[in-house]
């Protein structure tokens, strides 16, 4: 069964490694990521973002994850990653959908609470948990677009005030990660995270992950970090086997078959992520 994200975050807190997030796109992806998470006796986390429900579907989605999650005696959590608006969250959350994020960090700080609020009140209802965000990584999330010189990190201080008046159960940070691919080594402030990770009780999350490097994202797994967002590096290798399957064979038109190989060299990245982030035998 589907399941919300609380448990599997406070036993990443308190055994010190990280539950991946892996963006999913289809019924393709969706069976990737689940497989190669049973493989690996890893936790998993199933992100959506509002692009990808309006693609899908929400009801669709839903019922695939569900199918996936019986399948195999791993905890899988459905994410909402990156939505906007408080009726979008309703809408799975009425489906059944166990974890949300709401990302009011584009408004003004109190605007950002007052948002926040009202979907921690409706979402707790229904035991789902929600992750927030404090300040605002740079690059493209679906088609939420934010400049570098617009980005900045999240404030410690504030970050305690956020945590206790809106009473999310996580917490993303931007400490200078960013969405989709870098185009230079990401500068990481670690200095940053730890003293976050000192005021701050919730689990916290690193979104952007995608680029950076896996001893960083030791260090900031070690450092407090709970949950690690991946998208980019899942989509490069499946869009590039399968890109290549059909250059090679102009003939093919069975999904079935060239959907297959595509498949394989996802998985191998999620193998890798889940290690990376020392999930692997959890469960």
């Amino acid at each position: 069964m589907i399941v919300s994200t609380r448990e599997m975050l406070l036993k990443a807190q308190k055994e010190k490694f990280a539950v991946p997030a892996f963006n999913f796109h289809n019924l393709e992806t969706i069976q990737t990521i689940v497989e190669g998470a049973a493989e690996m006796r890893s936790p998993v986390i199933l992100a959506g973002t509002p692009g990808t429900f309006d693609y899908g579907g929400r009801d669709y989605l839903q019922a695939i994850i569900e199918v996936a999650s019986n399948k195999y005696s791993i905890p899988v959590a459905i994410h909402l990653d990156h939505h906007e608006t408080f009726e979008s969250i309703k809408k799975s959350v009425d489906l059944g959908t166990k974890s949300v994020m709401i990302d009011a960090s584009h408004h003004p700080f109190e605007e950002n609470i007052k948002l926040v609020k009202e979907v921690v009140e409706y979402a707790h209802r229904y035991d789902a948990t929600v992750e927030a965000e404090l300040g605002r990584l740079g690059g493209q999330e679906d088609d939420l677009v934010v400049d570098e010189k617009d980005s900045f990190y999240t404030n410690p201080d504030a970050a305690v005030e956020y945590a206790e008046r809106t009473n999310i159960d996580s917490l993303a940070v931007a400490i200078g990660t960013a969405h989709g691919l870098y185009k230079s080594e990401p500068k990481l402030d670690f200095d940053r995270l730890a003293e976050i990770r000192e005021k701050v009780s919730i689990p916290l999350v690193l979104h952007g992950a995608s680029g950076v490097s896996h001893d960083d994202v030791r260090r900031c797994i070690s450092l407090g970090i709970t949950k690690v967002n991946i998208a980019t590096e899942l989509k490069i290798p499946f869009s590039n086997e399968l890109r290549k399957y059909l250059i090679e064979h102009p003939e093919a038109n069975d999904p079935r078959k060239y959907m297959a190989k595509a498949k394989e060299e996802m998985k191998k990245v999620v193998i890798e992520k889940i290690k990376m982030c020392m999930s692997d035998g959890k469960y």
